[in-house]
């Protein structure tokens, strides 16, 4: 097997995990990533890097072709929801362009396997708890619409061009590579468990909690949390899977058990020894009661089993991530 594999966004949260994973693991990533959010100091010591942008076809071919790629693992892209509600135009032109780009660069060349970071914000609001991967998909938001989108643009390829594609529908991602060493850096930073973690560190004065006053069991949003590490192994084994299945295929990543802000913020001040004030505030619009995962298709089919489950587990590395760069790869 070709362990040669083109990371686009590898730069990113969860591709520069992934990537170190797939080099721990005896594969070859090439990185590819613009730097528009992204850090070069994310990146795996001695991996091949290209500073370009997916929507450049021409180049991405020449680094498909003279690289030899296998598999592409596509992470590249915009991804705050409040934002593409804002500007929707930057989400459909760089997520929908980007991906497309990435396509006709691989018809023209070998590389016939794709595995795309999708989202569970593809769902909207939920019919269903638990949600099944089978739920239908009615996206609330610019940046799930482009998921969406992408999704039927890549069924539509693999059946017209033999393309092999896997889309995975994360939950909440979050935690860091085990010895602290690399984390989550984002600006701005919209996470919950980051900005806990910044008001532990006293960057912040406080959390604000949007509403308490949802049917949840303290009353604030429950959502389901997925350690970077386990994320990072279901890409592995989606590519391994591959050689299996012709069809496309789609899958959802979670824990299958949620959590709630406020559970968030005790389990994070018990992990650090620190107090964490919190504001409540209202609701803000869109924001469903309850988003929890049935990730029984990827446990069944890629053998798929997330190893850190505890929020406790989860905190702990990314507070030693945090400690350890309190300005996150800047210092």
């Amino acid at each position: 097997m070709n362990k040669k594999v083109l990371v686009c966004g590898g730069a990113g949260y969860i591709g520069s995990h992934t990537a170190r994973l797939l080099t721990k693991r005896g594969y070859e990533p090439v990185i590819m990533d613009n730097l528009t959010t992204g850090h070069k100091d994310a990146l795996p010591p001695g991996s091949t890097f290209y500073q370009v942008d997916c929507r450049e076809r021409h180049l991405v071919r020449q680094i498909l072709e003279y690289e030899k790629i296998d598999t592409i693992f596509h992470f590249a892209a915009c991804s705050i929801v409040a934002e593409s509600t804002e500007n929707p135009r930057k989400y459909f032109t760089n997520n929908l362009n980007g991906t497309l780009a990435l396509l006709e660069a691989m018809l023209t060349t070998a590389t016939k396997k794709i595995v795309f970071s999708s989202s569970a914000a593809v769902y909207g609001n939920p019919e269903e708890i638990p949600i099944p991967d089978s739920q239908a998909l009615e996206p609330i938001n610019p940046y799930g619409e482009s998921k969406m989108f992408i999704e039927k643009v890549l069924e539509r390829y693999a059946t017209a061009y033999g393309i092999k594609a896997v889309s995975l529908r994360y939950f909440n991602a979050c935690g860091a590579w085990p010895d602290g060493s690399q984390g989550e850096d984002h600006h701005p930073e919209t996470h919950l468990i980051p900005l806990v973690l910044k008001t532990a560190l006293k960057q912040r004065d406080k959390i604000q909690i949007y509403g308490e006053d949802y049917p949840t069991r303290d009353g604030t949003p429950i959502r389901d949390y997925i350690h970077i590490t386990d994320l990072a192994e279901a890409h592995l084994l989606a590519r391994e899977y591959m050689e299996s299945f012709s069809a496309p295929k789609h899958y959802n990543l979670g824990n299958g058990a949620g959590f709630s802000v406020k559970e968030v913020v005790q389990a994070a001040a018990a992990v650090t020894g620190c107090s964490i004030p919190f504001e409540i505030s209202p609701r803000r619009p869109g924001d469903p009661a309850i988003l929890v995962a049935d990730a029984q298709s990827a446990s069944a089919e890629l053998g798929w089993k997330p190893e850190l489950t505890t929020m406790e587990e989860m905190i702990e590395s990314a507070w030693e991530w945090h400690k350890r760069h309190p300005h996150g790869f800047t210092g």
